[in-house]
C-alpha cells in the first residue's frame, strides 16, 4: 500500500469517525438503554464539547498509530493491556451505585463477613436471600469484606481487576486462535465499549461473570491444544466457577461445545482424551455442589422459567441501542464485516468467536446486562474483520479511534450523567455519617411513586458507610406506593426489591444509651413524613441534606440526616 494510499484510508477513517458522532446525537431518540440513553446522557452535558474532546481523540490517535513509542512488544503487551484498561477503569471509581441490584449482592456479602464463610454456605438460599442469583461472586465480595474490610474500594479495585485481566484474556484467546494483531485489536476493543466501562466498578455480577466465561473459553481451549494434568484441572475448575456464577452463563458455556467441535476437527484423538477429561471433571465438580443445593438452585430455576424469561421480552432494549451507540460503532461495523471475511476463508475456527453472539440474536436477548459476557467474543470478532486491513498504521489507528472516542463519550457525558443520579446522595450521606461522632444510625425509608421498594437503599447506604446501621422493616415501611397494583409488583424487573428482607444485623438491639444519627430516605423534599417517624426525630435537628437527582428516573433517594440537638435556627 502506498504513502498517499494509506494516507487516503486515514482520512477516510477520520472522517467517518468524525460524522458518526452527529449523526448518532441526531437520532439519539433510538437509544433506549434503561440506564445511559444518549437520550439522557447529553441533558447535562454539553455536545459540543463533547465533539471537541472527540476531535482531539483522532488527532491523539494518528499519533499513536504512527510512532513506535506507542507499541509495546509482543512480550510487554498482556502487561500494558492490563495496566492500560485498569487505569481507565479508575476513572469509573467516582460513580456511586446506580443499579439497586446491587444492594443484593452487598447484604450477601456481609452476611459472610459478620457470620462466617460456613453461614455462607448453609443459609445460601435461606436466611440468605439469594432471588435468581448464584452464589460465588457475592462469597467472592464477602471474602474481601471479611479480609480486607468493608470497603468499596476494595470491591472496585477487585473488578477492576478483573475487566482487565478479561482484556488480557481476550488477547490470549485471538493470538492462540490466529495471531499476535488478532489478539492485540481484540484486547484493546474491550476498551471501546462505553457503557461497559460504566459497569466496571459497580458491586454486581456482571463484570466478574465476564471474566468467569472468557477465563474458561481460555483454559478449555488450552486443555485441548496442550492438555496436561494442571491445564485440564485448571480449565474444570474455571467452567465449575463460571457455572455457579450467573445462571445466563449456563447458555453461553455452550460455547465450550463449540470449542471442543472445531479442535476436534484438527486432532480427533487429542480433544476427546483432554476435553473429555476436562468435562468429566467439570461434571463432577458442579454435580456435587449442584445436588449439595438441588433444593434451591431448582426452586430458582423454576422461578426463572416462570417469570424471567417472560420478562425479557418487556424488559429489552434494542440491539440499535448496544451496539451502535453502547458499543463504539467501528466495532459493530468490523464485526460484521468479519462474518463475510471468515465464510470467505472457510475459517472454522471463525465459529468459536461468533457462536456467543449469533446465540444471542437468534434467542433475540436484548437487555445489554445480559450480554456483558458476550462483549469479548464480539470485540475478537472485529478484530478478526481488521486483520483485512494490511496496513499496522491503519488498523493501530482504527483501533485507537474506537478507544479514545469511547473513552471520551464514558469519561465526559456517562460519568457526569451517573453522577447526577439520585442514588449518588446515598454514597455522599454515607461519607457525611462517617465524619460524625455517632455509634450508629437509625434509617427511615418513606414510600414513593416508583415500583422499587425503598428497603433496597438501606444496604447501599450501609456499603458507603462504617457506622452501625439500624433499621426496623416494619408494616409501617412496606405500603405500596400509590398508583402501583401488586399484579405491577409481580411482573416488575425490580420485584425482588419488594421480597426484601432485613438482616438480623440491623436489628436494633440495646436502644438505650444509643448515640446515634438519623437518616431520613425519601423521594422529594415534600415527602410526608408518618407520625411515628416524627415522634422518633423529636429531639433531633437535620444537619445536612442530600438532594442531587435526575428527572428520568422515577426512583429517587433524597437523604436528610438528622443530628441530636435543637433545630438549627
Amino acid at each position: 500500500m502506498s504513502t498517499l494510499k494509506k494516507t487516503d484510508h486515514i482520512l477516510i477513517i477520520s472522517f467517518l469517525a468524525i460524522f458518526a458522532f452527529p449523526v448518532l446525537f441526531a437520532f439519539r431518540h433510538l437509544d433506549d438503554n434503561r440506564l445511559t440513553s444518549w437520550q439522557w446522557v447529553f441533558t447535562g452535558v454539553s455536545a459540543e464539547e463533547v465533539f471537541f474532546l472527540l476531535l482531539l481523540g483522532i488527532a491523539l490517535s494518528y499519533v499513536i498509530a504512527r510512532y513506535p513509542l506507542f507499541h509495546p512488544s509482543p512480550r510487554r503487551l498482556p502487561f500494558a493491556l492490563f495496566i492500560i484498561s485498569f487505569a481507565a477503569s479508575a476513572f469509573f471509581w467516582r460513580e456511586p451505585e446506580v443499579i439497586v441490584d446491587a444492594s443484593r449482592y452487598f447484604t450477601q456479602a456481609k452476611h459472610l463477613e459478620i457470620y462466617g464463610m460456613g453461614y455462607f454456605i448453609r443459609e445460601w438460599g435461606g436466611e440468605i436471600a439469594a432471588w435468581t442469583d448464584m452464589p460465588f461472586v457475592p462469597f467472592l465480595y464477602g471474602l474481601i469484606f471479611k479480609f480486607l474490610g468493608e470497603t468499596r474500594l476494595f470491591i472496585q479495585v477487585f473488578t477492576s481487576m478483573l475487566f482487565s485481566l478479561t482484556t488480557v484474556l481476550t488477547y490470549l484467546i485471538g493470538r492462540e486462535l490466529w495471531d499476535e494483531g488478532v489478539g492485540s485489536a481484540g484486547g484493546f476493543l474491550m476498551l471501546g465499549m462505553p457503557y461497559l466501562m460504566s459497569q466496571v466498578p459497580l458491586m454486581l455480577v456482571d463484570v466478574p461473570s465476564m471474566f468467569f466465561l472468557t477465563f474458561s473459553v481460555y483454559t478449555f481451549q488450552r486443555a485441548l491444544s496442550r492438555g496436561g494434568a494442571g491445564t485440564i484441572c485448571l480449565s474444570a475448575a474455571s467452567i465449575s466457577l463460571s457455572v455457579f456464577s450467573k445462571y445466563s452463563l449456563w447458555l453461553m458455556l455452550s460455547g465450550m461445545v463449540v470449542l471442543f467441535i472445531v479442535r476436534a476437527r484438527e486432532d480427533r484423538a487429542g480433544a476427546f482424551r483432554r476435553g473429555g477429561a476436562a468435562l468429566c471433571l467439570t461434571a463432577v465438580l458442579s454435580g456435587a455442589i449442584l445436588f449439595y443445593r438441588f433444593d434451591v438452585i431448582s426452586e430458582q430455576i423454576r422461578f426463572l422459567m416462570s417469570y424471567q424469561r417472560h420478562g425479557l421480552g418487556r424488559w429489552s432494549e434494542s440491539f440499535t441501542s448496544t451496539f451502535l451507540f453502547q458499543v463504539h460503532p467501528f466495532i459493530t461495523a468490523f464485526a460484521l464485516f468479519s462474518v463475510y471475511a471468515a465464510m470467505r476463508k472457510r475459517d472454522l475456527r471463525y465459529a468459536i468467536i461468533i457462536w456467543l453472539p449469533l446465540l444471542i440474536l437468534l434467542l433475540e436477548i436484548k437487555r445489554i446486562r445480559y450480554l456483558i459476557p458476550v462483549f469479548p467474543m464480539f470485540a475478537l470478532m472485529a478484530s478478526y474483520g481488521l486483520r483485512e486491513i494490511k496496513t499496522d498504521e491503519v488498523k493501530r489507528f482504527i483501533v485507537s479511534v474506537a478507544v479514545l472516542s469511547s473513552l471520551t463519550l464514558a469519561v465526559f457525558a456517562y460519568l457526569p450523567f451517573l453522577r447526577q443520579i439520585s442514588l449518588i446522595n446515598l454514597k455522599d450521606a454515607g461519607r457525611f455519617l462517617d465524619s460524625l461522632d455517632v455509634d450508629a444510625v437509625e434509617v427511615f425509608t418513606l414510600p414513593q411513586k416508583s415500583n422499587v421498594n425503598p428497603a433496597v437503599s438501606v444496604p447501599l447506604l450501609d456499603l458507603f458507610t462504617k457506622k452501625r446501621i439500624i433499621y426496623d422493616y416494619g408494616p409501617d415501611n412496606r405500603p405500596l406506593p400509590e398508583g402501583i397494583a401488586p399484579e405491577d409488583i409481580e411482573r416488575s424487573p425490580l420485584r425482588f426489591t419488594w421480597e426484601y428482607k432485613n438482616p438480623a444485623y440491623y436489628a436494633f438491639g440495646d436502644k438505650a444509651g444509643t448515640n446515634a444519627a438519623m437518616v431520613l430516605i425519601s423521594g422529594s423534599r415534600e415527602a410526608v413524613v408518618p407520625a411515628h417517624i416524627r415522634q422518633r426525630l423529636r429531639g433531633y435537628r437535620k444537619c445536612r441534606e442530600f438532594e442531587v437527582f435526575s428527572d428520568d428516573f422515577r426512583y429517587k433517594t433524597i437523604v436528610a440526616v438528622f443530628a441530636a440537638g435543637p433545630p438549627s435556627p
